[in-house]
C-alpha cells in the first residue's frame, strides 16, 4: 500500500512537478560557451536546492570547470549513486527552433502533449523524473528510501573535463552498490529496456607516405607507388566476404549471448530492413551469420571513417600524391582488449606497406566495451518494476554507441550500473525544437518510484 499512495502522490503532483520543470529548462546551462558559466553554475545551484529540500547532505562541488552537484541521505538498505548531467546542448541553428530554446513550455501535438525546450529530454526532464520520485517518497513517508547518493554533472556536453579526477579524488565518498543513470530512452514507444552492455571504442589514423613530393602520374605513373593504392589494399583487407574483421585475434574475448538475453531480444521484434530503411538502405552489412539486432549491440565492428588523399577539387588534376590517410574506428564488446587490437591492427597494416613506403599512426583513444552483472537480483527487480509501469515488458537491452560513464563507473568505482531512461527517437535532442513527452515524464517517475521499492 505504501507503494501505491506513492504513485497516487506522483499523480496529484504531476501539474507542480512540470512547473519546477519548466523552472529548471529556464536556466541556459550550455556549458560549451564560456559566455555562460554564470547560467550553468545556477542551474548547479538550482539542483543543490532541490536535493536540500528532500533533506538531503547537498553540496556545490567545485572543479576546473563546471562543478558537480552531489548530495547524500543516510539509512538503511542498499547504497545507491543516481547519476545525471544539468548542462545542455547549444542551440544553434537559433533560426530553426519555434520558439525559443530557454522559454519552455508544454505543447499538445495531436499525439499527445510534450516539453519543449533545450534540455527537457537530455537530461533535465530525465534527471528530474528521480528527483520527483524522491520528492513523492518523501511526502508519503517522512524519509527518502533507503542510503541514496546523487551525482550531477555540469560537463557531459563539453567532453566530461573533470569527470574521471572528481571520481578519483572522491571514490571512497562516491562509491555504491550500484548506480542508476537515467541519460538514455525507451527501447520503443511504451517498452522500456535496462541497458546492460555498452560497445567500447578504439579510434586509428593510419598516415602512408611515399615519394618525397606529388609526382606527376605521367612520368611517374606505373614506376613509383602510389600511397592511396596501398591505402586501398589495406582498408579493403579489414573484412572478409562475409562480414567478419580480419584483424588477427580481433575475436578474442567476445562472449556469446546467453539463452535468456537471447529470448529477450528476439521478443523486440527488431526489424533490421525497416531500421535501414529510415536511411536509404536495406542490406545489412555485418556479419552474416548474426542478427541485425546482434549487429549493433552485442558484435564488435571495424569501420573506415574518412578517407584522404591527392586531389580532390574541381576539375582533374593527374597526380600521385605523396601522402594519403584514413581513420579507422572499432565498437568493442565483451571482454575483447582495445591495446592488444590496436597493435594486431598496426602489425597487420605494417606488413602490407612496401619497403620503400613508410606508415605512421595517431591514436584517438581506446576503452573497453562494458557489461552489468545482470545476476546481481536488483537487476530483475527493477525489470520487473518497470514491467509493472509500461505496456509492454521490460526487457535488458544493449547499446551501439558507447556511453563513458558507466564504464568510468566499473572502472573507477567498481560499481556496475543500470541504465534506465524513458526517451524516446523523436526527441530531437542535440537539434532544434528537443522535446520530451508529458508521459515520459509522469511515467518515469512513476517507475523510478517502483524501481526504489524494489530495490532500495
Amino acid at each position: 500500500m505504501s507503494l501505491d499512495a506513492v504513485l497516487d502522490r506522483i499523480d496529484r503532483q504531476l501539474p507542480q512537478a512540470l512547473d519546477r520543470l519548466l523552472e529548471f529548462l529556464r536556466i541556459p546551462s550550455i556549458s560549451t560557451d564560456s559566455d555562460y558559466d554564470a547560467e550553468t553554475r545556477r542551474a548547479a545551484e538550482w539542483l543543490r536546492a532541490a536535493l536540500a529540500e528532500l533533506g538531503c547532505d547537498a553540496e556545490i562541488r567545485d572543479t576546473p570547470g563546471h562543478p558537480m552537484v552531489t548530495g547524500r541521505t543516510g539509512g538503511p538498505g542498499r547504497a545507491i549513486l543516481f547519476y545525471g548531467h544539468y548542462d545542455v546542448q547549444p542551440v544553434d541553428p537559433l533560426v530553426l527552433w519555434h520558439r525559443d530554446p530557454f522559454d519552455p513550455a508544454i505543447e499538445d501535438t495531436g499525439a499527445g502533449r510534450v516539453i519543449r525546450g533545450r534540455g527537457a529530454a537530455d537530461d533535465k526532464g530525465q534527471l528530474l523524473t528521480f528527483i520527483e520520485a524522491c520528492r513523492a517518497w518523501k511526502d508519503v513517508h517522512g524519509t527518502l528510501p533507503g542510503n541514496i547518493a546523487f551525482l550531477f554533472e555540469g560537463e557531459e556536453e563539453s567532453g566530461s573535463p573533470s569527470l574521471v579526477p572528481f571520481l578519483k579524488e572522491n571514490a571512497d565518498e562516491l562509491s555504491r552498490d550500484l548506480a542508476l543513470i537515467c541519460d538514455t530512452g525507451l527501447y520503443s514507444h511504451d517498452r522500456p529496456g535496462i541497458v546492460t552492455q555498452l560497445r567500447g571504442l578504439l579510434g586509428e589514423e593510419i598516415v602512408i607516405t611515399a615519394a618525397a613530393k606529388d609526382l606527376h602520374s605521367g612520368s611517374f605513373g606505373g614506376l613509383a607507388m602510389n600511397p592511396i593504392r596501398v591505402l586501398a589494399r589495406i582498408l579493403a583487407s579489414l573484412h572478409d566476404d562475409r562480414g567478419r574483421v580480419t584483424v588477427p585475434g580481433f575475436y578474442d574475448g567476445v562472449p556469446e549471448l546467453s539463452a535468456e538475453l537471447r529470448r529477450q531480444w528476439e521478443s523486440l521484434g527488431f526489424d533490421g530492413a525497416a531500421f535501414l530503411s529510415g536511411v536509404g538502405l536495406f542490406l545489412p552489412a555485418g556479419e552474416r551469420d548474426r542478427t541485425p539486432l546482434e549487429q549493433v549491440w552485442s558484435r564488435p565492428t571495424c569501420e573506415i571513417n574518412g578517407i584522404r588523399g591527392g586531389y580532390a577539387g574541381r576539375g582533374f588534376k593527374t597526380v600521385l600524391p605523396a601522402e594519403a590517410a584514413a581513420k579507422v574506428s572499432f565498437r568493442l564488446v565483451g571482454d575483447q582488449d582495445p591495446l592488444a587490437i590496436r597493435d594486431a591492427f598496426r602489425a597487420m597494416v605494417r606488413a602490407m606497406v612496401p619497403a620503400d613506403c613508410r606508415v605512421e599512426f595517431h591514436d584517438h583513444g581506446a576503452a573497453p566495451a562494458s557489461r552489468m552483472r545482470t545476476d546481481d537480483p536488483a537487476f530483475e527487480a527493477a525489470r520487473r518494476a518497470l514491467s509493472h509501469e509500461w505496456p509492454q515488458e521490460a526487457a535488458y537491452i544493449g547499446a551501439g554507441g558507447s556511453i563513458p560513464i558507466a564504464g568510468y563507473f566499473q572502472q573507477i568505482l567498481n560499481m556496475d550500473s543500470m541504465l534506465i531512461g524513458f526517451g524516446r527517437d523523436d526527441d530531437a535532442i542535440h537539434s532544434p525544437n528537443e522535446k520530451y513527452d508529458v508521459a515520459s515524464f509522469h511515467r518515469g517517475t512513476r517507475s523510478w518510484a517502483r524501481i526504489l521499492d524494489a530495490i532500495a
